[in-house]
């Protein structure tokens, strides 16, 4: 079947889906690649991967391109499940012959709610890894012999076909890289601590990490580390700089790339002889071996998930990390000259208006060059969101706001959803309103004219999000207010 992979239009810069760890519009615009919706991409003969947020491709767009297509794989997110629901029908009104599959973390736990939403709109959605599932559709495989996916019979039964395996041979699956010079605009992706332009790929699948907060690993993943060949690794970096003439790095979006020290150290033995700038995640556990192993083989910059500045909070989520290790990290990286981009979460179990003014302090303390301060989101399959179920601590409300942008849906006793909105903002005031980080982004403006562009764009997407943030704390106070009697 002529098939179409979909990361569908959404919130204006929305990066909902296919790669994105945290379905959200961005404090700055970011676009990260669709890269799980990419193999099944290279599987299917004739298939064309459709990444419309980036290419501000739009709904009236793609419902032409989908005209051309039988099979429509549309990868979805639970803050843009029921546009993508909405979308799926105007598929079958277009064209009641076209069949459609959902896929994606929020389907594979959600996945009898999703196809009784969709009232027929869409024909199954697979669970978990769904490489092969869709492919084998896509061949002419009936449903019921596909593993991995859930689908209502005739009679409006739910079904559910066996548990597909995870994929362990991942040398045997295309290269990513490869589809997106075939069906996408390399210079479209935007990360802002990013060298632009970028592309990423993935060296490995699943984490063994149990952080409770993690959408990934608890449900298309997996916890199982599985890894590719550091020569296949070696070998798609090589051919992505030939593919890519304006290519400035290529990240590495594992879900943790350097969670084992002797295998990061044989990827970058392969990696060292390029000679080629290159980015990765990371958690402080890595060693200073590994690091420095990385540092020689062109490694610039580390994401980082710090998450808190206070260890019970760390604790709670299994991060399985102390602060003291992310500062001896923190020292080791810089005394390599490693960059890092440190994300951080407020909201989590445990938070206070204490622990959140400990974790600002830890954060500047650690002095890391970039951060990303995120509100907790509790989503559907992780401990995380049956922890707060249970304690009745997840709201009623939306995760998003009308243009994708994280609000809280958490609040705990002591701790209101309006203050976790107002302590983000204080987090970047008091991080980035520091003469020395004032004086390290002037810096980089004065000396480079497309850093100060970007940097010239990125400051009012900011300061324009900021202003949001600080009239949805101001409603809140005033719906507090109200309802006290004030």
């Amino acid at each position: 079947m002529k098939t179409l992979l979909l990361n569908p239009p959404s919130f204006e810069g929305f990066d909902g889906g296919a790669s994105s760890r945290w379905p959200a519009t961005r404090e700055i615009a970011s676009y990260w690649y669709p890269v799980w919706l990419a193999y099944p991409a290279g599987m299917i003969p004739g298939a064309r991967l459709l990444d419309a947020p980036p290419h501000g491709i739009g709904l009236p767009e793609t419902l032409q391109i989908a005209k051309d297509y039988e099979f429509i794989v549309l990868f979805t997110s639970a803050p843009g499940l029921h546009n993508d629901l909405k979308l799926a029908r105007m598929f079958k009104e277009q064209d009641p012959r076209v069949k459609i599959a959902f896929v994606g973390p929020h389907v594979t736990v959600r996945a009898e709610e999703t196809l009784r939403l969709a009232n027929g709109a869409i024909d199954f959605v697979t669970r978990k890894e769904f490489d092969h599932s869709v492919t084998e559709f896509a061949m002419g495989k009936p449903l019921a012999e596909i593993d991995g996916i859930s689908y209502l019979d005739a009679r409006g039964q739910l079904v559910n076909t066996p548990d597909r395996p995870p994929i362990h041979d991942l040398d045997s699956l295309p290269w990513a890289t490869e589809v997106y010079a075939r069906d996408l605009d390399y210079t479209k992706y935007n990360v802002p601590f990013l060298l632009h332009p970028y592309v990423a790929f993935y060296s490995t699948r699943g984490c063994p990490a149990l952080c409770t907060f993690c959408m990934w690993p608890q449900t298309i993943s997996g916890h199982p580390w599985r890894k590719r060949s550091a020569k296949d690794v070696a070998a798609e970096f090589a051919r992505a700089w030939e593919l890519f003439p304006k290519l400035k790095e290529i990240f590495f979006d594992d879900d943790t790339f350097s969670y084992q020290a002797s295998r990061t150290i044989e990827v970058c033995e392969q990696l060292k002889p390029l000679k080629k700038t290159w980015s990765c995640t990371a958690r402080v556990t890595t060693t200073y071996e590994a690091l420095k192993a990385m540092k020689e083989a062109g490694c610039r910059l580390l994401i980082v998930g710090f998450e808190s500045g206070d260890d019970q909070i760390l604790k709670n989520i299994k991060k399985g990390a102390t602060t003291d290790m992310a500062r001896q990290f923190m020292k080791n990286c810089k005394k390599l000259g490693l960059v890092v981009h440190g994300d951080f979460i407020l909201g989590l179990p445990g938070e206070t208006s204490q622990t959140i003014e400990k974790t600002i302090r830890f954060a500047k303390e650690l002095d890391c060059e970039t951060i990303q301060v995120s509100i907790a989101h509790a989503y559907p399959g992780t401990e995380l969101y049956d922890y707060l179920v249970e304690q009745g601590w997840l709201t009623e409300g939306a995760m998003t706001d009308e243009e994708g942008h994280q609000i809280p849906h958490i609040e705990y006793p002591g701790l209101t959803k309006g203050q976790i909105m107002k302590a983000v903002e204080d987090f970047y005031d008091g991080y980035y309103f520091r003469p020395k980080i004032v004086a390290r982004i002037v810096g980089k403006a004065i000396f480079d004219h497309q850093e100060r562009k970007r940097l010239y764009k990125e400051a009012r997407d900011f300061l324009r999000l900021r202003s949001k943030r600080q009239a949805y704390y101001r409603s809140q106070v005033e719906t507090a207010g109200t309802h006290k009697g004030v």
